[in-house]
């Protein structure tokens, strides 16, 4: 018996291409920036998509001014608050948008104004899921920046906090978590049977990159790509393939008799690579707290020779603030950073000469388009044929 392959498997499913549900977005107050820009690609993209396919235009809410529906997170005097829907969520597919690293919203508790935390960025999604009652089609968060992913795993007696966020948010009935360049993805084995999509901003960012650079050299005679630790070498093969690079890597040697602020002290980076004289390096990490060790890194690159050297992580939270970031710049220590707008950037911070903002706005709009449609997302994981393209435009490929 002869069986159809997937295309014709495909042709004889084309219904999978037809909304579930109305998409309606919701926001937590750290998330509604995000949600705003969200929410202008989303509509492009739809007005895209009736053009291409004419019978979208008479799917029920395909196509709409905004897809943002009203809410608010209120809070009483003494920080205790709520999560208010100002219209009906029945039967929509619920996207509800959170940053948890944004300490730009803040708030009045006890009579003075107080940054809002991560934790309190969660509870205020965990309110809003609360608020909807299951009464949307499907609920999904989407979440960047995932909270608590840098507590991914148990050392000793501690708590294992990105999981048990993970269950308690699947515990409330949310069926899928999207989040972007997850510190660990095996987090996701705490939910095995639900959705977990850990997505990648590699396009956004080397698109960044190529528009910004120059004089952008590519090989392994001009390049080398390397991780400030062990644990992100996975992150950097992909930029060092698409580049082919050279991928090395840093040893953080720590002092583990003693810990300062949760962790051990470093003592020491250890360069793991060969010569670098007269080539360009590109350090690539997922996310930037207090700046100090990928500043170590840059240095020690600079020391050995390095002649152009680019930063390029997923999210700058830069918890200490720019000053040793600008001294370091105004020291040749570094060219330039890349970091995305998938958490919130200090106005300041878009404002320095040495950082440029790569916008994922637009992927992620794509992805609750695809998810919304049931398609599948896979074509948002590999971006590799559109690297190549951009690359060869720029004149990079032979």
């Amino acid at each position: 018996m002869n069986h159809p392959g997937p295309k014709a498997r495909r042709a004889c499913n084309d219904f999978s291409q037809i909304p579930t549900a109305p998409i309606g977005i919701l926001a937590t107050p750290g998330g509604r920036d995000l949600a705003q820009l969200i929410d202008t690609e989303l509509i492009a993209q739809r007005r895209r998509l009736i053009e291409l396919y004419p019978r979208f235009e008479d799917c029920p809410g395909f196509l709409r001014d905004s897809y943002i529906m009203e809410s608010a997170c209120p809070r009483f005097s003494n920080g205790e608050g709520k999560a208010v829907l100002h219209e009906s969520v029945r039967g929509f597919d619920l996207y509800i948008v959170t940053d948890v690293g944004n300490c730009g919203v803040t708030y009045i508790r006890n009579g003075a104004e107080s940054s809002m935390t991560p934790d309190e960025h969660f509870q205020d999604l965990k309110r809003l899921i609360c608020a909807t009652r299951g009464l949307g089609y499907r609920t999904n968060a989407i979440m960047p920046l995932l909270y608590e992913s840098r507590q991914h795993k148990v050392a000793g007696r501690e708590s294992l906090d990105c999981a048990m966020a993970l269950q308690e948010l699947v515990n409330l009935r949310v069926q899928n978590i999207m989040t972007i360049d997850a510190h660990n993805s095996h987090v996701q084995n705490a939910i095995p049977n639900f959705g977990f999509e850990n997505l990648h901003a590699n396009y956004q960012q080397i698109k960044a990159i190529l528009n910004t650079e120059k004089d952008f050299r590519i090989g392994r005679d001009n390049l080398v790509v390397t991780s400030p630790d062990l644990g992100g070498l996975e992150r950097c093969r992909y930029f060092a393939e698409q580049f082919q690079a050279e991928l090395t890597a840093f040893y953080k040697q720590r002092d583990i008799s003693r810990v300062v602020h949760g962790r051990s002290p470093i003592l020491e980076h250890r360069f793991l690579g060969g010569d670098i004289n007269g080539k360009d390096a590109i350090i690539v990490d997922d996310l930037i707290a207090s700046g100090e060790s990928v500043l170590e890194v840059a240095r020690a690159l600079r020391q050995m020779g390095a002649r152009h050297i680019l930063i390029v992580c997923t999210f700058a939270l830069f918890t200490e603030g720019l000053d040793h970031f600008n001294a370091a710049y105004a020291e040749g220590v570094f060219n330039r950073l890349y970091g995305t707008n998938g958490t919130y950037a200090r106005p300041e911070l878009l404002q320095a000469p040495w950082y440029v903002s790569v916008d994922i706005s637009r992927f992620i709009a794509l992805y609750i388009d695809a998810f919304n449609r049931n398609e599948s997302v896979s074509r948002l994981l590999d971006n590799t044929v559109r690297i190549r393209a951009l690359m060869e435009q720029k004149g990079l490929l032979s």
